[in-house]
């Protein structure tokens, strides 16, 4: 019996995902768990994982990267042999809340039998992304992958452009939208933005004595991390939601983290901060960054965060105006540590400081609560050892 491949609903209010290609080849041997079509959702690219052993089997009238499917599409087939015969043309069965199917009855595992190498060597989902966006086949292009999978580098280089036409740079659907989401946060919000520069001498120190110590080495973004858990704890309203009903308080304080990456801005969200010490949340962050940066977050990974935090400093900022990340109520900068004059006692000495740029949904919290944790997060800043050491 031949089992239907559908588009899996990735999200609660998801109703339909582009296409971004197969992982497989049409009749390739396929074990439960393997994964067998990227999909594109709002702001992530997903491997989607196969629940049944078998030959996979891809219909002529199959669907083609870029191509915008509804939940419960059936796009392909899981058969026990290759002379199974398919049904007819692809149509949707239903709705798949998590899955691709359910399980093959009476599905074998693929035996000894082996088929030629396919025509063409794989490609990951952003090289495809990016073959599209660039009008290019990444089918031409030699790839320098594992197994000479195509990779988005490949492309890139096998179009002699780093992205762009001419003098055209092409919107993606991803870049598309960041853009929206941007305009969201500033029409279905009253931001206000409060600064201060802050002693970050001993947040340095703290951090250079962890680098001794050896390990996990959090970040200086991770430290902010940790001790804006420590202020919106004193503060919850900062981690309020705006809703029709009232302010909604979260149940748990997640934070989101704002990474760069070669397709754009993503905030993969960080669980439970308060209950992770600094090297936990260190690797947590590290992951998730690692996980950004090769197109492999999920969609559930950048849910449900109460609280983002976007570090600039790298780049030499010393501030700049965040924008809250909606449904979030606030959203905290974080510009250049460096060394300067500060007047301590009668002296002036250098000492480290930053500048903390807080934007705030004036609609939940009005300047002076927003001030008091921005105090609050400053004193934590100037004396963050009860809660980063280690």
């Amino acid at each position: 019996m031949a089992v239907p491949i559908t588009i899996p609903r990735l999200g609660w209010n998801m109703e339909e995902g582009t296409f971004a290609g197969w992982l497989k080849a049409d009749g390739d041997a396929v074990r439960a768990g393997e994964p067998l079509f990227a999909l594109e959702t709002e702001k992530a690219t997903e491997e989607v994982e196969g629940l049944d052993a078998g030959f996979l089997r891809i219909p002529a009238d199959g669907p083609k990267p870029g191509d915008r499917l509804a939940v419960g599409t059936a796009i392909g087939y899981v058969v026990a042999t290759l002379d199974e015969p398919l049904p007819g043309p692809s149509e949707p069965v239903g709705p798949a809340a998590g899955g691709i199917a359910a399980p093959a009855a009476g599905a074998q595992a693929p035996t000894s039998r082996e088929r030629e190498r396919p025509e063409h060597a794989p490609s990951s989902p952003r090289a495809r992304r990016a073959a599209r966006d660039l009008g290019i086949d990444w089918r031409t292009v030699p790839g320098s992958g594992k197994n000479g999978r195509v990779r988005e580098r490949d492309v890139r280089a096998g179009a002699g452009t780093s992205g762009h036409s001419g003098s055209l740079i092409s919107i993606t659907s991803f870049r598309a939208t960041i853009a929206a989401r941007m305009l969201e946060s500033h029409r279905s919000t009253a931001p206000v933005t409060l600064t201060t520069t802050v002693d970050a001498t001993n947040l340095v120190e703290s951090r250079n004595r962890s680098k001794a110590s050896g390990g996990v080495v959090p970040s200086y973004t991770d430290l902010l991390v940790k001790l804006a858990a420590v202020a919106l704890t004193k503060h919850p309203l900062l981690s309020g939601q705006w809703t029709d009903d009232g302010i909604r308080l979260p149940a748990a304080i997640h934070i989101g983290i704002a990474v760069d990456t070669e397709g754009g801005l993503l905030v993969p969200v960080i669980r439970d901060v308060p209950t992770l010490d600094v090297r936990q949340l260190a690797a947590a962050s590290r992951e998730l960054i690692e996980r950004a940066r090769a197109g492999r977050l999920s969609a559930a990974d950048m849910q449900g965060g109460c609280f983002t935090v976007t570090n600039l400093g790298a780049y030499g900022i010393d501030a700049f105006t965040p924008i809250i990340n909606p449904p979030e109520c606030a959203v905290l900068g974080v510009g250049l540590i460096a060394r300067r004059p500060a007047v301590v006692g009668d002296a002036v000495v250098p000492r480290e400081q930053v500048t903390l740029s807080l934007t705030f949904d004036h609609r939940v919290v009005d300047g002076a609560p927003a001030a008091r944790f921005l105090q609050t997060l400053a004193q934590a800043v100037e004396d963050p050892a009860p809660w980063v050491a280690g």
